[in-house]
This record gives C-alpha cells, sequence and structure tokens, in this order.
C-alpha cells in the first residue's frame, strides 16, 4: 500500500506536509485506490515511508477522522471509513483521435476476430478437446524441474535453438524444406512474421501482389507498411502468373486461403522464375499444410527455390493449440541476422518456457503423433459435412476445394451472403464470409464453414440450423 501513496504523496505539490498527505488519501480514497474497512498503516509505518514525522502523520489521520474520511479504533488502528461514489468522466473526448492513413487503412478492415469457443461454422479452430493434455503437463512439469531458472530469464531473439533444430527436422521430413536450424526464426505469430517482414522490406509507397482472394492479415500487414496491395487473380493451378515486377507476392501455394486450391508443379516453377528475374522476394503462408486428407501434400515451395528468394512461414496455432503463442519462419542465410536484429526492436523474444516445452513435445515424437490423430479426426469430420451439404444444403450452397484445411470454402448459390450472415448470428451460427476476401468489384459470395473444433453432432445440429435459415428465407421472398 505504501508504494501507491508514497507516488500520489509527491504528486501533491502544494501545502504543508500535513495537508499533503491528507490529499493524498483523501484522492485514494475517491479514486478506489483504498475501499472501505481497509486498514491503514500505523502512524510509525506510514512516517517511516513517507519519510515524515510521527507528529505530521498522528496530525493527518486526526484531520481525516474528523471529515469522516477515516474512523480510528484503539487497539486496533485507522481504518477507511466512507465509500466515495464513482467519478463520472468530466474530460470525454468530443471527437475521435486523428489516426495514421495506415492507421485508418488498417481499422477499415474490423480487425481480426477470432472465436473463443467452439461453434458452429467458426473457422480455423483446432480441436482442442482432443488435446493430450496429460502428456503435456508431464513435460511441462519436466521441462520446469530440469531447466529451472534456465527459462525465465531473457531469450535468443531468433528463438530457444533445440526447437529451432526441432522445427527444422519436421520441416525437412514433412514438407521438404531445406534449412539449417540457424535459418528457422521463432515467433510468436505468423501475423508478426508479416509485420516484421513489412517493416524491413517495405518502404511508403512499394508494390506488393497477394492472392485474390486472399488473407486479410497478410493485406493488414501490408498496409500498415504503406505498401500498394495489388490483387492477383487465381484460376485452377493457384495464383495467375503476372508480367511486371514488386517487391513481395504473398502466396498460399499448398492449400489457398480461402478457396483451398493447391498450386501446380509448373505454376511454382514460374512465380520461382519470377522472382530470381525481379529479385523479389515470394512468402510462402504454410498456414495448415498439416492438414490434408485425401492425398499427400505438395512439398512446400521453398524446397523447389535454387536462388533463395523464398521466405516460409507457419505457426502451431493449428497443430497445437491458438494460445501457445509460437510461430516459425524459414529465411535465406543472409537474412536471418538482420531479422533476428529487428525482431529484437519489435518483441525481444517469444517466452522460453512454451518453446522448452515444445521442443521436448517434439523431440518425443508427440507432435506427428497428434498430427497423425488430428488427420484422421479431421477428415471424418469434413466427410460429414460434405454429406450435409450434399444432402441436405446443395440448392443453396456449393463446396469449393475439399482436400484439406480446418475449413471448407462454400458457394453461395442463392441468397444475398450479408443479410443471411446476420440472421444466422441470430440463430447462434457463425458464418464467415467470402466476398470481404476480395478486393475487387467481382466477388464470390459464400462461407468459411470450419469443422475440425466441431463434433458430429454439433456439425449436424449447425446444419440443421442453416437448413431451416434457408428455408424460411427462401419461403419469405415468395
Amino acid at each position: 500500500m505504501s508504494t501507491p501513496l508514497l507516488q500520489l504523496f509527491h504528486h501533491q505539490a502544494s501545502g504543508g506536509l500535513r495537508e499533503r498527505l491528507c490529499a493524498t488519501l483523501r484522492l485514494a480514497i475517491a479514486n478506489h485506490h483504498l475501499s472501505v474497512d481497509q486498514k491503514l498503516p500505523s502512524t510509525r509505518q506510514m512516517a517511516s515511508d513517507l519519510n515524515l514525522s510521527r507528529v505530521t502523520v498522528e496530525a493527518a489521520y486526526a484531520q481525516l477522522e474528523s471529515e469522516g474520511y477515516l474512523r480510528r479504533e484503539i487497539g486496533r488502528g485507522s481504518f477507511v471509513a466512507i465509500t466515495m461514489p464513482n467519478k463520472a468522466r468530466s474530460t470525454a473526448l468530443t471527437q475521435l483521435p486523428h489516426f495514421s492513413l495506415r492507421g485508418n487503412r488498417v481499422l477499415a478492415t474490423g480487425g481480426c476476430q477470432d472465436p473463443l469457443f467452439p461453434q458452429a461454422f467458426a473457422a480455423g479452430s483446432p480441436e482442442l478437446r482432443a488435446f493430450p493434455q496429460q502428456i503435456w503437463r508431464r513435460i511441462s512439469a519436466t521441462v520446469q524441474r530440469s531447466l529451472g531458472s534456465a527459462v525465465m530469464g531473457y531469450g535468443d531473439p531468433l528463438g530457444y535453438q533445440p526447437l529451432r533444430h526441432a522445427v527444422a527436422d519436421y520441416l525437412a521430413l514433412s514438407r521438404g524444406i531445406h534449412c539449417q536450424p540457424e535459418q528457422v526464426i521463432m515467433l510468436t505469430s505468423s501475423q508478426q512474421a508479416l509485420q516484421l517482414l513489412a517493416l524491413m522490406f517495405l518502404d511508403p509507397g512499394d508494390e506488393v501482389w497477394l492472392e485474390e482472394p486472399g488473407y486479410p492479415g497478410a493485406r493488414n500487414a501490408f498496409l500498415a507498411a504503406g505498401a500498394n496491395c495489388r490483387g492477383i487473380a487465381l484460376d485452377q493451378e493457384g495464383a495467375k502468373l503476372h508480367s511486371g515486377a514488386a517487391k513481395l507476392m504473398y502466396l498460399t501455394p499448398a492449400h489457398h486461403y480461402p478457396t483451398g486450391v493447391t498450386m501446380s508443379l509448373a505454376r511454382r516453377l514460374a512465380w520461382l522464375d519470377w522472382a530470381r528475374r525481379h529479385r523479389s522476394w515470394l512468402i510462402e503462408d504454410d498456414y495448415d499444410s498439416e492438414f490434408h486428407y485425401d492425398e499427400r501434400p505438395t512439398p512446400a515451395l521453398q524446397g523447389l527455390d535454387l536462388h533463395s528468394r523464398v521466405i516460409t512461414l507457419g505457426t502451431f496455432s493449428k497443430s497445437l493449440f491458438p494460445s501457445l503463442r509460437l510461430a516459425w519462419m524459414v529465411v535465406p542465410p543472409e537474412l536471418v541476422i538482420p531479422l533476428g536484429q529487428a525482431r529484437s526492436v519489435m518483441d525481444g523474444h517469444s517466452a522460453l518456457l512454451p518453446q522448452a516445452i515444445t521442443a521436448e513435445f517434439m523431440q518425443q515424437g508427440h507432435f506427428t503423433s497428434h498430427l497423425r490423430l488430428m488427420r484422421q479426426l479431421y477428415r471424418s469430420r469434413r466427410d460429414l459435412l460434405i454429406e450435409q451439404i450434399e444432402q441436405r444444403l446443395a440448392p443453396w450452397i456449393t463446396p469449393m476445394a475439399r482436400t484439406g484445411g480446418l475449413q471448407m470454402a462454400v458457394s453461395l448459390k442463392q441468397g444475398d451472403e450479408a443479410r443471411l450472415t446476420n440472421l444466422a448470428a441470430q440463430a447462434g451460427l457463425q458464418l464467415p464470409r467470402l466476398s470481404p476476401l476480395y478486393t475487387s468489384d467481382i466477388r464470390q459470395p459464400g462461407w468459411l464453414l470450419g469443422f475440425s473444433a466441431l463434433t458430429p453432432g454439433e456439425i449436424v445440429a449447425g446444419c440443421d440450423k442453416l437448413t431451416k435459415l434457408f428455408a424460411a428465407d427462401a419461403q419469405s421472398a415468395r
């Protein structure tokens, strides 16, 4: 208690010592820093804390007792005797703060609203109820016992070395990525990776290309850096090659967000050649490549790169759990030190303890086992959703690419996307819209239907609500 009072006391600039102490205690009570019946330090302790004489403190306590702020009980001490009403703010802003043009562009996106709990059909959530909690707790306890204070201090901005080794090994075996552990940078999120790249590579007015439709988080990061963002159309082979040059090209080649299209080998080689010719950077977001169900996933674009023009990033939010707040980025060797220095300026480093636990979880083989089980679980749930759509919802929606991921993009065949989304929200359904993911005037209405975090019963119940919603909408339109 005395440290905040000491700060308040020093902020009272006028009056004698007794009056300054009275003003300090009145302010603390008025602002609810001291609550009714709370015991104050003794006059001896208060005098010592504030470097005052005990006589001065005694006089101040007596003054406040006479004013009704304190009550004093012999043998027990001095207590707060009153609760002050909340004061309304008298200095409310009459207009919104003046943000930068870049800030207003980001605000116009509405921000990122990730679901806090499983609800049909929130997109992008893993099934946390199937996570091996007991194994994670055991490893956590072991790591804390063995490392102790070693994971309580500051860390390397590039990441915890054993985790960088584990990630490099995993990516080499599962994604065909060619890298040394030193090329792996551990971050808090893939969004932070994009912001870091925007900071280091983009000046205001630089040209950046993105898939159309595409991931809004990437666009936000580049807009915040003042870049000119241009949408690149897709076909059945992925993003179309475009004439001209750009500083960066953002791609999701393994499983395009949001449509699910996998980029063909010919198109991948064409983009690599484009990057080589223009000395541009390809940012490969490998966001959910772990979850392919009908065929073996295509190796990462980085594995085909012979000229060090690809930067690949991914996250543990989908493969483990979102609150872990761990992501990775694989960069060419010449970028390691500069990006590490820039990361140290942004937020220092990722928390060491979660990195150490994740490293041990991977090294003991639990990560690959968990992914294997989740692929089986998610595939069965995807199949159930497709079955429900084909049997009950086909007049209204059509699935797009179905090969993988935690959600399925569906095109809307009839009805108004925005209005139906609002009606669905009133019925307890979340339907993430497709059209806001476009920047051009030609937009495909539809939704991203998340299925991975929903039990079979929850999927069927969600489709029940959606069927009733469509039927009621069709009836009202007649």
